[in-house]
């Protein structure tokens, strides 16, 4: 293909993406948020650092032409999403974004959907041990809570947070014979975490439904209008190809 594919990135499709791409010799750059101090760096070049929204996108991409962009960020990442859907608007570039399934729940599943973290603290408000695998965005939302938390993470949290909190530092993926012992050493009630769907971090659910746990899920963020969107970095890549002519 000619000319660079922008790869907005910080999720596993992302790594698997971008290998893919450089393996079929295409020039490709990674841009990644840096909220996490020592992130797995995908193939080929990378960037680290936000671009100051939709504006400062278009000028990096003004002074530093792109062929497409694919916005492989987490389902979560909404902020950066609509930067990049608003960024190739200004500039005319083509953009795709990679999203994978959200999580569907099965048979045993106890799952109480919410529509934010703060719905989801209030829904966890009268439980005695609460898991936290939301992440380290949104966590002042538990802050008041009067139970029991234990809060993984990748980097530790920024206060405030509950004051009977016990952090663990960890970076996935966990087997669900770890994260049986987990929610069974600290006795867990309930779990909460966000939709973020894919196999990685789907391990919880599956404990959480052998302990017969409830799960808060939180639901993802409505995408922008228009907005292409595949769930595969196989079509991902296929779109790329497309973009050659």
């Amino acid at each position: 293909m000619t000319g660079r594919v922008l790869v907005l990135g910080g999720t596993g499709e992302g790594r698997r993406l971008a290998a893919a791409l450089v393996a079929a010799d295409v020039d490709v750059v990674s841009s990644l948020a840096g909220r996490v101090a020592d992130p797995v760096l995908p193939a080929g070049e990378v960037r680290i650092g936000g671009f100051g929204g939709a504006e400062g996108l278009a000028a990096w991409l003004a002074a530093t032409p792109v062929a497409a962009i694919v916005d492989a960020t987490h389902p979560f990442a909404a902020a950066m999403t609509a930067s990049a859907a608003g960024a190739a608007r200004l500039t005319g570039t083509p953009l795709l974004r990679l999203q994978r399934p959200g999580w569907t729940a099965g048979p045993g599943d106890d799952w109480r959907w919410v529509d934010s973290v703060a719905e989801a603290a209030d829904a966890v408000s009268g439980f005695g041990s609460v898991l936290l695998t939301t992440g380290r965005q949104g966590l002042a939302a538990f802050a008041g809570l009067p139970g029991r938390c234990v809060v993984r993470s990748v980097d530790p949290p920024a206060p405030p947070l509950p004051e009977r909190t016990t952090v663990v530092l960890a970076r996935g993926p966990f087997t669900v014979e770890e994260e049986l012992a987990l929610m069974r050493r600290h006795a867990v009630d309930v779990v909460v975490t966000k939709d973020s769907g894919g196999s990685m971090t789907a391990a919880k659910l599956f404990a959480a439904q052998q302990l017969g746990l409830p799960v808060v899920l939180v639901r993802r963020p409505p995408l922008p209008p228009g907005l292409e969107v595949v769930a595969t970095v196989e079509e991902a890549v296929a779109w790329v190809r497309a973009q050659a002519g």
